[in-house]
This record gives structure tokens, C-alpha cells and sequence, in this order.
């Protein structure tokens, strides 16, 4: 339960910081941050509102800090403070920069167990969790729909990494396509692990279409950092070595891949290089951390982003949700798409109806 996108990605509860007021993704992230937290609280999860500073390592960097302050602000997220050097360092003594905006509401979750705790009240419930069980084919079938050969009243697509193939099975065209990208994270170990003590973020970089590598307190215990963003060869590809051929190919022959590429080049190369060069992963995190030294990293998790691109190279930025006859397909929702899972949810039964 919860084997892929849920149990590899860094377990943030994100607050909506990044996320450009109005858009789909601000509200659902800000009224998803509390409503995970509270269902954790109710079901006895593991979580923790830890808090988290997004730093500023030049003067070149402050006003796209003071942006993230007022799309934070404008999201209504509480309690945000923008610190000065001195004041930053209380909350986390080693960071480097030259100011920080602190986001109190942010945290960790275990979200496997979210997972869990859901397939048991969907089956408290009557309902049926399947696991390990593919689609194959979905045909119209008057006002419903035949998915491998059994009815069903109401579709709707929540596949992640798998969303466009399954929007295409229900004769849609493919509009944007999931791009496979790997994650890596390193684990912090000895004396590094001691050096971060709770979620420490970069500014993002707005010639990056990712946030960039970042440090994260797990919940179940240690400090991860990561993750890089390196195209992977297979959708559900957690490792260096993990191919299939099926999803190459879907990569390689969607046009809007390659004006993506051609968009990022540069990018695209440095994350192939940090993904082969520890010493190369360590000075992008000394960034934020200086004392960091390489023999502080041990191998970690990979996770696998599944992020749209458009067919003119654009990644797709917020949640794109497709809305037909009888049916939902959730196209985009990435980060912080599992903070947001159960806003998500309720925004979907909404404009599913009654019943």
C-alpha cells in the first residue's frame, strides 16, 4: 500500500508557499496541509508540524524571496516571518544566507500510513481497495463506462505516473504527457545528521522548472537531502538501472519532450552529473549547509516525479484536472500533490455531484 509515488517521495506536509495565488493548486495545498494534519491527529498517524525556512544564499536571491513571502501571505498561510541572518540561525545554527522566510506551518508526515488507514475505512465502508490489478481497457457504455469489461457508474482518474495513458484508454487525446523524472535523496549520517534540525529549503531557481535539492527531517527518524531531477527510463524507475522500453519510447516520441530539452539543456546535463558525482551532489547542498562534507552522505530513496509537459516543452505548474461525462481524470497533481490528497478528494466528489 502506497508503494510508489506515496511511500518515495520526502513525507513534507507542504503549505502552499510556491504556488501562485488563485491557482488550483494554492487552495487545495493550503486546505490540504490542515486537513491531512487534522485526519493524522484523528487516526493516530505519525506527523509533525516541524516548521520550515526557505533561504536566500545571495542578495541576488531576496526578491524572489520576498515574492514567496507575499504569495504566502496572499495563499493565507499563518505565521510566516521573514528572519534575518541571526534570527534564522536560532532555529537552524548551521545555514548559510543572507535571510530566510520561515514557514511554521510545514511538516512530515507518514504517508504510507495514510494510505493505509484510507484502503481501511474504504473497506470499513463496503467499498474495495485492489491492488496489483491493471486497466486494460475502458469503453463508453451509455451513460457509464466498461473498465476491463465491468461497469461502473463513474470514472475517475487518479493514476499518477500512469494518468495520461489511462485519460487516452477513455478516447482522449493526450494533450500533455507524464515525463518520468527520478528523485535521488541522500541519508545524513554521523555528525551531518546533526546539522539540520528541521526543513531547510532554497529559493527556487526560476531557470529550474524544479524546487531544487533541499533537507528534510523524517518522520520515522534522520535527516534526508535530495532530490535531483534526472529523467528516468522507466515511469515507476527507482534505480540507475530500471528500463522499460515502453516508457522510453513514450518520452522519446512526444515532440513536447524534446522542446523541453531544448529549453534546459544545461540543467538537464548538470542533473546527470550530480546524479553520477557525490562530490557534485555535496556542493549543491553546501549551498545551504556549508559543513556538510561528502562523507556525511550515504545512499537513499529515489522517487519518481510525474510531472506533465505540454506539447509546446512546458512543464505543466498546477493542477490540471480533465472533466468529462461521467468522468474526472486528475492529469497533474505532483508536489505537493500528497499533502493535498485529501483536498483533492473533496474537490472531486464536488464536481462529481450527488451521489
Amino acid at each position: 500500500m502506497g508503494r510508489h509515488q506515496s511511500g518515495h517521495n520526502s513525507g513534507v506536509l507542504h503549505a502552499g508557499l510556491y504556488y501562485k495565488p488563485g491557482s488550483l493548486k494554492a487552495k487545495l495545498a493550503v486546505e490540504g496541509i490542515r486537513h491531512m494534519r487534522a485526519f493524522c491527529a484523528e487516526h493516530g498517524i505519525p506527523h509533525e508540524t516541524c516548521g520550515k525556512l526557505v533561504v536566500a544564499v545571495s542578495n541576488d536571491e531576496l526578491p524572489r524571496l520576498r515574492e514567496l513571502l507575499a504569495r504566502g501571505a496572499a495563499n493565507g498561510l499563518a505565521g510566516l516571518r521573514w528572519l534575518e541572518p541571526e534570527a534564522m540561525r536560532e532555529i537552524e545554527p548551521h545555514v548559510a544566507g543572507v535571510a530566510a522566510v520561515h514557514v511554521p506551518e510545514e511538516g512530515i508526515a507518514d504517508y504510507p500510513a495514510v494510505c493505509r488507514k484510507l484502503a481501511e475505512l474504504i473497506r470499513a465502508s463496503g467499498g474495495e481497495v485492489r491492488l496489483n490489478s491493471s486497466v486494460e481497457t475502458i469503453e463508453r457504455d451509455g451513460a457509464g463506462w466498461r473498465v476491463n469489461g465491468e461497469a461502473f457508474d463513474y470514472l475517475i482518474n487518479c493514476a499518477g505516473l500512469h494518468s495520461d495513458r489511462v485519460l487516452a484508454l477513455a478516447g482522449e487525446r493526450r494533450t500533455t504527457r507524464i515525463v518520468p523524472f527520478r528523485g535521488e535523496y541522500f541519508a545524513m549520517t554521523g555528525e551531518g545528521a546533526k546539522l539540520v534540525r528541521h526543513l531547510i529549503y532554497p529559493v527556487p531557481d526560476p531557470a529550474f522548472p524544479f524546487l531544487g535539492v533541499h533537507f528534510t527531517r523524517m518522520i520515522g527518524g534522520g535527516v534526508e537531502c535530495g532530490p535531483n531531477a534526472v529523467l528516468a527510463t522507466s515511469r515507476e524507475g527507482y534505480t540507475k538501472t530500471d528500463f522499460r522500453w515502453g516508457d522510453v519510447a513514450d518520452t522519446l516520441s512526444f515532440p513536447g519532450f524534446w522542446k523541453f530539452f531544448a529549453k534546459y539543456p544545461s540543467v538537464a546535463a548538470y542533473e546527470v552529473r550530480r546524479s553520477l558525482s557525490r562530490a557534485e551532489f555535496c556542493r549543491s547542498l553546501q549551498r545551504l549547509v556549508p559543513a556538510v562534507e561528502s562523507h556525511h552522505l550515504a545512499p537513499g530513496g529515489a522517487g519518481v516525479r510525474a510531472q506533465a509537459i505540454a506539447e509546446n516543452g512546458t512543464p505543466v505548474q498546477d493542477f490540471d484536472i480533465v472533466e468529462r461525462a461521467n468522468a474526472l481524470h486528475v492529469v497533474n497533481a505532483p508536489s505537493p500533490g500528497a499533502t493535498a490528497s485529501l483536498a483533492i478528494a473533496d474537490y472531486l466528489l464536488d464536481r462529481a455531484g450527488p451521489g
